[in-house]
């Protein structure tokens, strides 16, 4: 074995056995989060709404709904989507939230959920263990972004390994295939090394796009990369109004509704909005509102920032703002970012695909140590087991060669000469002895 395989190996089994816990959570959250709007599609069937030809509530509406029935808390969002029930955010993510889902055209409250402070739904309980293991944000989070950092060289000292030093029909069939009736630790083998590689690409693609959110360096290379050597502009989280208009043009509620209706002019036949309620106490506080064309997907989004007291449009997020038709090649591959992490790029089959890829990475972790266990031997039993097959193996090899040097020496019998072995010219004489 040649040194840089020594190293590759060596590389790939300690990593895997430092990073495996990390990289099974990650993958198993993934797995889930994948599906989680069709799963919670089927487990609120009542919050499906049929598409009416009618026009929907508006956002000021909304507001009137909430503050009837929570008057101290802040509106934040709507989420509006074809044939779903609205889901109106009240208070703050990271402290006490509710979320009201609402029929859109008639504004009934179908559902509640109230959360306090640090508690969450099953599945923004599932994103927090994906993004960062439940640990505390600051801890977690690294972890999380270098452990899949350590989950993409696995995968390519993984590839180096896996690749025979000569294809023949033998190597072939184990590179490709899962003997299934073979003992366990050979399909435990074949199940890491076959599953292993017909999800590399696949894998290679979340692990690289995860990276991107939590990564600062790599994303920024990534964007530099893939953009002809562009650097990535900062992300503002609010592009702000101007203070000094306040009360001129127009009040909160009709700058609100006014904002929206220009908004759904413009996309009618978009399949979801995201509407960000302007704190009405802030008076540089701006609205903002993101159109979503296709279902489930997000890459070609359009997205609108309006100035709450003059309803002037507010400049767009040079990135990730900006139109999908038209932009570079690099602004286009970071917005594609989330749907391909997820696999909706492809709809529906790609998500079966992340969903299929994730498990599988989910199961690298675990069959992995199973083999570096099973070989090392561990454990009292696990030694003695290891020792007499040992014994075994050179009793076997000691009784092969033994039997070989057996059979070609010629048997000797005393006080029997065969007739062959006694030629005329040598008859012996009774008589002379």
């Amino acid at each position: 074995m040649t040194t840089f395989k020594k190293v590759n190996n060596w590389l790939h089994l300690w990593l895997g056995l430092i990073s495996g816990i990390i990289v099974f959570i990650v993958c198993i959250t993934g797995c889930i989060w994948v599906f989680n709007e069709e799963i919670e599609g089927l487990l609120e069937p009542e919050t499906k709404i049929e598409r009416k030809d009618k026009a929907v509530i508006m956002p000021s509406q909304l507001m009137k709904i909430a503050k009837a029935s929570y008057p101290d808390i802040k509106v934040s969002y709507a989420n509006y989507q074809q044939g779903r029930a609205i889901n109106l955010g009240l208070g703050e993510r990271r402290g006490p939230n509710i979320t009201l889902k609402v029929n859109p055209y008639t504004g009934e409250i179908i559902t509640k959920e109230v959360h306090k402070k640090g508690e969450t739904n099953f599945f923004r309980w599932v994103l927090n263990g994906h993004r960062f293991l439940w640990l505390p944000f600051e801890i977690g989070r690294p972890i999380v972004n270098y452990g899949t950092l350590v989950f993409v060289i696995l995968l390519i000292t993984g590839l180096v390994w896996w690749y025979p030093k000569k294809w023949t029909k033998s190597t072939t069939d184990k590179s490709f295939k899962i003997k299934w009736g073979a003992s366990f630790k050979r399909v435990n083998l074949d199940l890491h090394n076959v599953l292993g590689f017909y999800s590399l690409l696949f894998l290679l693609a979340i692990a690289m796009t995860g990276m991107v959110y939590g990564i600062k360096w790599y994303s920024q290379s990534l964007y530099w990369a893939t953009s002809g050597g562009k650097s990535l502009p900062g992300r503002e989280r609010e592009i702000l109004s101007d203070s000094l208009m306040a009360g001129k043009l127009y009040t909160p509620q009709q700058a609100i509704d006014k904002a929206w209706l220009k908004v759904i002019s413009e996309n009618p036949e978009a399949e979801g909005f995201y509407y960000n309620f302007p704190d009405t106490s802030k008076a540089k506080s701006s609205i903002y509102v993101t159109i979503y064309p296709n279902s489930g997907q997000f890459y070609n989004n359009r997205s609108y920032s309006f100035d709450q007291h003059t309803l002037k449009e507010l400049p767009k997020d040079e990135v990730y703002g900006a139109t999908y038709d038209g932009a570079p090649f690099g602004t286009k591959l970071r917005k594609m970012n989330y749907d391909i992490h997820v696999g909706s790029i492809l709809g529906f089959p790609g998500k079966v695909l992340a969903f299929l890829s994730s498990l599988i990475g989910a199961s690298l972790p675990v069959t992995g140590f199973l083999v570096w266990w099973g070989r090392k031997g561990f454990g009292k039993k696990g030694r003695k087991d290891a020792k007499k097959e040992q014994k075994s193996q050179s009793k076997n090899l000691a009784e092969k060669q033994e039997n070989t040097v057996s059979a070609a020496r010629p048997k000797f019998k005393p006080g029997v000469v065969r007739k062959s072995d006694v030629s005329e010219k040598h008859t012996i004489d009774s008589s002379s002895i």
